[in-house]
């Protein structure tokens, strides 16, 4: 039997740490509830104080909040003229949690009343600052809406419909939903769907992952690294490359040495050692060998083709085989890698953000007209909230736990007589059987309607 895991430690408190004097109230919105009790943690940890409550009186010194939307769902417009302390956005927190050291506000500071400007001439039906009866909010200290509502708020679920509808009946299904169905929990799934779905209404469309990116001479070489050891078949070195991107994409500074990034998470000696050459030098070195060892360029290269695997990059490779046109001579590939290759420049191209959405508006469409009910979201990178999508990773349920048999056939067809679907990588039906959990997956190829350009979609029931 494993030896029993200790309890952590708590960190002790440092009432003279760089927070000291902060009392701070937290809006809840718009943010995971893992990490705003991450940073309540470390405000408490590191000098300062949360307050649970808008106390009356100087107690609250700092109010913190995802952006201007979150700040006047929560807090009223006149409320806040009269307040004294500083209205700040989570990035103040994030950045001087990152740096080490307490940052200068003013860059920090929220324009709320651009927002609530705006939101009083955007025609709600009253003054479009608190409006309890209709936002149905979930109580952020319900433990159960803490699981349902994590990472719900970067989706964009076209927001302006849903307020025109009404906050109320909301049509619609959620992202979130679906993610919830799949585990079972059918009656928690549909209340936090439709809950996450008033909010979101009455929000307005979320925020797009955007960060600062001012690496970008990092963040390039460490990409093309991902794909390389992707190729070699190293998943591990890969794997610490992708993990490292984000943190270094995030970053409000433009990295000009080594130590500026060696308390970061994700950033061990080995990537801490690439990034001091890559400032120095404008290169890596380790780049240039791969990149100038035909071995590893030409495995790396029939990599990038859907369906060919290391193993069979490598094979490619002692044929003798040393571009893409050599492969189109190659008669072992299967009908699934042959379309790779022949749409190998059109899977390469990225899908821009509102083309996803409209795509999956019309999955939805489609997929209600065959089975009242359904739940169908694009998941991925889509969901994360980035600017474009590599392939679309759709998810489809059903909150009855069993309408889903069955369904996967009948949509696949329907989206091939609009044309929408076009070439087959791969559709497996297990539903039916009851075998790999039950899950139904087709992976091909579709077009963007009036389009011919092909994008890589992947369907999972």
């Amino acid at each position: 039997m494993a030896p029993k895991r200790k309890p952590a430690r708590a960190a002790k408190s440092d009432p003279d740490g760089m927070f000291r004097g902060v009392s701070a109230f937290i809006v809840p919105h718009a943010v995971q509830p893992r990490r705003l009790e991450v940073w309540k943690q470390r405000l408490a940890q590191m000098g300062g104080r949360v307050q649970e409550k808008l106390a009356k009186g100087p107690a609250v010194t700092h109010v913190l909040a995802a952006d201007a939307k979150a700040l006047l769902r929560e807090l009223d417009a006149a409320w806040l003229h009269c307040f004294r302390g500083s209205v700040l956005s989570f990035d103040w927190l994030e950045e001087c949690l990152k740096s080490g050291e307490r940052l200068s506000e003013h860059k920090f500071a929220i324009n709320y009343e651009a927002e609530f400007k705006l939101e009083k001439e955007g025609g709600t039906a009253d003054s479009g600052v608190s409006q309890p009866a209709k936002r149905s909010k979930i109580s952020s200290d319900d433990p159960e809406n803490h699981k349902e509502t994590a990472g719900v708020n970067r989706e964009s679920r076209d927001a302006s419909t849903h307020a025109n509808e009404g906050s109320v009946a909301v049509k619609e299904p959620s992202m979130y939903a679906s993610s919830q169905s799949v585990s079972g929990d059918s009656k928690d799934t549909i209340a936090s769907h439709n809950a996450f779905n008033t909010e979101e209404a009455s929000s307005g469309e979320s925020t797009t992952y955007a960060p600062p990116d001012l690496n970008r001479n990092i963040t390039e070489i460490f990409g093309k690294l991902i794909n390389i050891y992707r190729a070699l078949g190293d998943d591990r070195r890969s794997f610490s490359y992708y993990k490292a991107i984000p943190v270094i994409e995030k970053l409000p500074f433009k990295i000009e040495s080594a130590d500026q990034v060696k308390d970061l998470p994700a950033i061990g000696k080995s990537l801490k050692d690439h990034i001091n050459e890559i400032v120095n030098t404008g290169k890596l070195s380790k780049l240039e060998y791969f990149e100038n060892d035909e071995k590893v360029r030409t495995v790396s290269l029939f990599g990038e083709v859907w369906g060919v695997g290391p193993a069979t990059a490598l094979k490619l490779y002692d044929k003798g085989h040393r571009t893409l046109d050599d492969l189109r001579k190659e008669d072992s590939l299967t009908s699934a890698q042959r379309i790779g290759l022949n749409f190998f420049d059109d899977i390469k191209q990225r899908i821009p953000r509102h083309e996803v959405s409209k795509m999956e508006k019309l999955l939805q469409e489609v997929g209600t007209d065959i089975l009242p009910g359904v739940i169908i979201v694009c998941g991925g990178s889509y969901r994360r909230g980035k600017a474009s999508c590599g392939d679309m990773d759709i998810i489809i349920t059903h909150p009855d736990g069993e309408s889903h048999v069955g369904f996967l056939s009948k949509f696949v067809q329907r989206l091939k007589d609009i044309s929408f679907l076009r070439e087959d990588l791969i559709f497996s039906i297990h539903s039916i059987e009851g075998t790999d959990c039950g899950v139904d997956t087709y992976f091909g190829l579709c077009t963007y309607p009036g389009r011919e350009l092909r994008h890589r979609i992947d369907l999972k029931v």
